[in-house]
């Protein structure tokens, strides 16, 4: 029907009063969109009255991707509090297929049970019945692993409008899409959203409806592991020799090419020559390929490789003497590696608190207008490949002989930029804020 009528307001209305008509209705929606930002916000101040006079905090995080949690120092801090009572609630991603859906929500259950982690995953599969959270968990505040609609509506900020929502992001955000990273309305929705560093607050400030009012900076949690020197890793490379070095291999998602939001991906370039380069060194270098989560569904779309490819691919990589697959937590693949290939706009922050040499594979130089300020500055302490001899000029040069001249500069940037305020870990800052408000 509204189509209707705009087809019918277009042939019969001029120019100059369509346009008019158009700012009004804009207007309309803007008054509308911020009174129901300010009815939320009083959501909140009620919901937070409530949650001061109880026992016992129940805190939900709603995972998707087991690769993209960013919230165990939160969690592990709430579950060590008697007034907390944490829960991972695993939600289904519902944008490529129910076979899709199912293995990525059993991926994650099995992973976190495995993790001592106290889960439940919202659909039964025996009984095909969903899980009612608002009914059946009962959160006082929920905790987001993504902003993008990619579950379901009951396990979306929309359906927790009257508990205390808040949200990390799940990379450090490099690129320019300000609107999809600050100001959808999932970002305006929110009590608290805990973002990297104070550049990142000035982009919420600058771009999200709420003048990034909900944001407190605490630096970045999904790094916590990589800055505690206690913390002691889990070697999970396959050749334990450490006179074979260790790259990992890490491609962005964006495989459609020219026309898409964002073109980082080399994948269908570089995919049968890493497997090249893997035999080529065998005896010097090991690869672990750590794909995007969502490379493998859009592989698997029969306009690209289709289902059985993709699916040998993968096994490729698992079976390779000297190569393994990697598809979930990467904190200890960082630590113990010698260094990373790579388009990821996830990897390109977190990779340089490592302090290990890495190389981004450039697919065009307009990629370098999909990076915001930020971004700029981390793709300035990388190397560079735009071809293959230059991936193994890095291999040759700075992985096996170890000359690596933007060492320096990369500490000093991690220094400047990169730690997390109060000198402690971002997980401890969050948890921290959040006692505060109770």
């Amino acid at each position: 029907m509204l189509h209707y009528v705009k087809i019918v307001l277009k042939k019969t209305l001029p120019k100059s009063a369509l346009e008019k008509l158009k700012a009004i209705v804009l207007n309309i929606k803007s008054i509308a969109f911020k009174v129901k930002i300010k009815r939320v916000q009083a959501n909140h101040k009620k919901a937070l009255l409530l949650i001061k006079n109880k026992d016992k905090i129940k805190v939900a995080f709603f995972l998707i991707h087991d690769s993209v949690w960013k919230y165990e120092g939160v969690y592990r801090l709430m579950e060590k509090d008697e007034r907390f009572e944490p829960i991972v609630v695993v939600c289904p991603y519902i944008v490529s297929g129910e076979e899709t859906m199912l293995r990525e929500m059993n991926q994650a259950y099995n992973s976190f049970t495995l993790k001592g982690y106290n889960v439940v995953k919202t659909y039964n599969e025996n009984d095909k019945k969903w899980l009612n959270v608002k009914e059946e968990v009962q959160p006082d505040i929920v905790f987001f692993t993504n902003p993008h609609k990619l579950t379901k509506d009951e396990y979306y900020i929309t359906n927790f409008l009257d508990c205390l929502t808040c949200y990390v992001q799940y990379s450090f955000h490099i690129t320019y899409l300000h609107k999809a990273q600050y100001n959808q309305l999932f970002h305006n929705l929110l009590w608290k959203a805990f973002y990297e560093t104070p550049m990142h607050e000035q982009y919420s400030k600058e771009y999200a409806d709420n003048q990034g009012k909900n944001v407190i900076v605490t630096g970045y949690p999904g790094i916590d592991k990589l800055l505690d020197l206690n913390y002691k890793t889990t070697d999970p490379w396959k050749i334990e020799d450490r006179r074979i070095k260790r790259i990992i291999w890490a491609p962005h998602h964006t495989i459609e090419g020219e026309g898409a939001t964002l073109d980082f991906s080399n994948f269908l370039q570089y995919a049968d020559f890493m497997l090249e380069i893997a035999n080529t060194y065998s005896e010097k270098i090991q690869i672990t390929f750590k794909p995007h989560p969502i490379l493998k569904p859009k592989l698997s779309k029969e306009n690209q490789w289709g289902k059985q490819k993709t699916e040998e691919y993968y096994s490729t990589w698992e079976n390779l003497s000297n190569g393994q697959l990697n598809e979930s937590d990467y904190i200890d693949l960082f630590l113990t590696s010698d260094g990373m290939i790579h388009d990821s706009a996830s990897f390109m922050t977190e990779y340089l608190y490592v302090k290990k040499p890495v190389l981004f594979t450039v697919k065009n130089e307009s990629i370098l207008n999909h990076f915001n300020d930020f971004g700029k500055l981390s793709f300035q302490n990388h190397y560079h490949a735009r071809n293959k001899n230059e991936i193994i000029q890095y291999i040759e040069n700075t992985i096996l002989l170890g000359n690596d001249p933007m060492k320096e500069s990369r500490e000093s940037f991690l220094k400047e930029f990169l730690l997390p305020p109060s000198g402690g870990n971002a997980s401890k800052n969050i948890f921290e804020a959040i006692k505060a408000q109770l």
